[in-house]
Parts: structure tokens; C-alpha cells; sequence
């Protein structure tokens, strides 16, 4: 079912973006419009699958966990990595067809850099997904929290709004969407296209690869500790 819906949204967006030109500012837009999508998508996707992980599993691991049947840190490891190879196969099916259809930057070095971008961008959100189902450890409650969280982390990603109030411009630095987005318009635009006139290169984007890997690491760790409380408290 999930390989069904990657293929048909992939191929939506492939025959909607269809060999867009990005020598025409309209041009560019559009893909930075797709570049948006990719990012929102592989965030949003991946924190629905992993926030049932741990809900799921609550009354299963109670009961192994009470007979000290495996540490709880070896069922964690197993836990979150075992899905990982389906998780990175879907978006390189999905990569693979929109990318050469929607006409992106057509070499191995700019594809691959897309790809691993959008890989760091799944693991981070997957980190996402198993904080919050650790932490509440109920479906319905989960569910509800992550809604929130990916709606503000898309609207503050940086494409629908450019001028964000300085009180609250913090949030885009906490969305995995907005790194995303950011290093995505890097490997496809630096050397800067000429109709731009800005500078002609852009940074390595070191800093979002950075925040991408403390959001992958960070959210993980906050899983663990969640799960070790809840064991603490008999949950």
C-alpha cells in the first residue's frame, strides 16, 4: 500500500513539474515550489509510520520487560532500525521518477546530494515520530500532537512565509522542513542561476546538515529516555 501511494505521488508530480526550466524566474519558482513538496513529504510521511512504534507495542514490551526477557536499550536499537531499509527504499523509488521527469539538475552529483538530503530528512522525522509515540504511548493522543507539530513545522519551513515576526522566527530553526528545504535549493541552485541577481555562490549548507544530524540523534535519545521513565512509572 505505502509503495502504491509513493509511486502515484511521484508520478503526479512528475507529469505536473514535467521537464520544468529553470532558466525562466517562473521556472524557478516552480521548482522551488517542488522542492518544497519533497521536503514536507518526507517529513510528514515518515512521522505517521514511527508514531504507532511504541503505542503499538506498549502492552508487548510491558509484559517482556517484566520478565526481563531483553534490555530495554536492545529492544530499542532493534526496534527503530529494523524498518529503516523499507524506509530508505520508498524515497529512492520516489526520488528516481520525479526527479528526471520534473527536469532537475541531471548528474550523479546533484542526484545523489538530493538523495542523501532527503534520507537525513526521513531519519530526522522518523526521530520526530518516535519521541512523541514514546512519550504519550497513546495512539489518539500521538496522533494529535504530531499533527500539530508537522503543520507549524511545514508553515514555518520557510516557502509560505518569508517575513516571520522576530518574536517567534525560532520555530523555523526547530523544523526539520525548513533545513530540508534550505539544502535542497543549495545543491540544485549553487553556482546561483544568472536571473538572480544575488551572490553567486551559496554556503556549504554545513548548518543544516548539522541540525538535520542533532534532530536524528537528539530525538532518538528523548525516545529512550521516554520509554525508560515509562518502565519507571510501570506504564
Amino acid at each position: 500500500m505505502r509503495i502504491t501511494q509513493v509511486i502515484a505521488t511521484s508520478v503526479i508530480l512528475g507529469l505536473l513539474w514535467w521537464h520544468s526550466d529553470p532558466s525562466t524566474l517562473k521556472g524557478l519558482e516552480d521548482q522551488a515550489g517542488l522542492l518544497f513538496f519533497i521536503a514536507v513529504f518526507w517529513g510528514f510521511f515518515p512521522v505517521f509510520t514511527a508514531i504507532f512504534t511504541f503505542p503499538q507495542e506498549r502492552a508487548m514490551l510491558n509484559k517482556e520487560r517484566a520478565v526481563d526477557m531483553y534490555k530495554l536499550s536492545a529492544y530499542f536499537l532493534a526496534r527503530t532500525t529494523s524498518d529503516l531499509p523499507l524506509d530508505l527504499f520508498l524515497p529512492i523509488i520516489f526520488m528516481v521518477i520525479v526527479y528526471f521527469m520534473a527536469g532537475l539538475k541531471a548528474t550523479a552529483t546533484h542526484f545523489f546530494l538530493s538523495m542523501l538530503t532527503v534520507f537525513l530528512s526521513i531519519i530526522a522525522a522518523q526521530g520526530l515520530g518516535l519521541a512523541i509515540g514514546a512519550t504519550l504511548l497513546d495512539i489518539k493522543k500521538a496522533t494529535t500532537l504530531a499533527s500539530v507539530t508537522v503543520m507549524t513545522f511545514m508553515l514555518a519551513g520557510g516557502f509560505f512565509v518569508k517575513s516571520v515576526p522576530p518574536f517567534i522566527s525560532w520555530l523555523r530553526y526547530l523544523s526539520f522542513n525548513y533545513h530540508t528545504y534550505r539544502l535542497l535549493l543549495k545543491v540544485q541552485y549553487d553556482p546561483v542561476p544568472d536571473i538572480l541577481t544575488t551572490t553567486r555562490h551559496m554556503d556549504s549548507g554545513g548548518t543544516e546538515v548539522a541540525a538535520l544530524v542533532a534532530m536524528v540523534i537528539g530525538y532518538r535519545v528523548l525516545a529512550y529516555l521516554s520509554l525508560r521513565r515509562a518502565k519507571a512509572l510501570g506504564s
